[in-house]
């Protein structure tokens, strides 16, 4: 099996020593062992005469996996959303057609794959296909997007679902994974150390960020801007503190001890978005955590969303599912 992106014949991927290792001719098991690794999903065999013969090894280095999976026989996957990670597929051998974010991609070759925390998806996962998996926690990605950024997420993070891999871009992602998966194959704890794992994790976040298209790419890979005057960071921390208190203009002006004016230029010039974007955004996303905390025998959407400062439920629940991708009623239930 092959790692594809090289002009070069590369050689064959190892198999990492060591990891979680599952194989199986039971459809159910399967099923079963993709919920532990993944999310809840469906598994159904497509050929009923051909068997499974389902295979996966997994290494999860902090907030990312490193995996190898087949199923061996034709299977269809329905993950569903995956909401809380991201997905990418690089595919060693045959074929899989994933319908993905209103897209079809057809990932073989030197065609990869990106299946995003939000939105359902579909894999059609055909005979003799392999293909090494990275899941990311989407709560890493995030955070370390905003370090880059330098401000908050105004929507969540959406890559191109189809990869190029025998591009420059492209080459960069699949080197950088030959490595790993070489290093792991080597030594099972060779990024067992603090230092190396959040380096590792660091890397392959970064990486991916460049290398494939999404949302923010414009704005990561524009010119840096300059650093944010002391006001514009101690107002977001004030905010971030008093999210679930009444806040005007004048109560950030008083705080920074500058003028309204001078605080909406500077987060239009270093944030790229206004104090009052900035604010609705640390609530919403204080909303979305409260929900996913508590269940519906605890609270309402109504109750979190009054807390927070949303009155009008009309707007907060359209700007929610814009944000999140989901409704806030999904978030709860789940």
């Amino acid at each position: 099996m092959e790692l594809i992106g090289h002009k070069a014949e590369p050689a064959p991927v190892p198999v990492m020593v060591g990891a979680d290792l599952f194989q199986t001719q039971d459809v159910e098991e399967a099923r079963q062992w993709g919920v532990r690794a993944f999310c809840e999903n469906r598994l159904k065999k497509v050929d009923g005469l051909r068997p499974i013969n389902a295979r996966m090894h997994l290494r999860k280095v902090r907030g990312v996996g490193f995996g190898r999976i087949t199923y061996g026989g034709a299977v269809d996957i329905d993950p569903g959303c995956l909401d809380s990670f991201y997905l990418v597929q690089v595919p060693l051998s045959g074929r899989e057609v994933i319908d993905t974010g209103g897209q079809t991609v057809c990932s073989a070759g030197k065609v990869g794959s990106v299946i995003n925390a939000t939105g359902a998806s579909l894999i059609r996962h055909e005979a003799n296909t392999e293909k090494l998996v990275i899941r990311i926690e989407r709560e890493v990605l995030e955070r370390n997007c905003i370090q880059h950024l330098g401000h908050a997420l105004r929507q969540p993070i959406g890559f191109l679902p189809s990869m190029t891999l025998d591009g420059v871009a492209g080459k960069r992602w699949t080197g950088l994974l030959r490595w790993i998966y070489e290093s792991l194959a080597l030594d099972d704890q060779c990024f067992d150390s603090p230092i190396m794992s959040a380096q590792v994790e660091q890397t392959v976040i970064a990486t991916l960020l460049s290398a494939q298209p999404h949302n923010y790419s414009e704005e990561l890979n524009g010119e840096e801007r300059s650093i944010a005057p002391a006001f514009v960071k101690r107002i977001e921390r004030y905010i971030e503190d008093h999210a679930d208190q009444p806040i005007t203009i004048v109560d950030l002006a008083e705080h920074a001890g500058v003028s309204s004016r001078s605080i909406f230029n500077g987060f239009r010039r270093f944030r790229n978005t206004s104090p009052m974007l900035y604010l609705k955004e640390v609530r919403m996303r204080r909303v979305n955590e409260e929900l996913k905390r508590l269940r519906p025998a605890e609270t309402t959407v109504t109750t979190v969303a009054y807390h927070w400062g949303f009155t009008h439920l009309g707007h907060f629940t359209t700007d929610y599912k814009r944000r999140f991708g989901e409704s806030p009623s999904q978030t709860l239930a789940r």
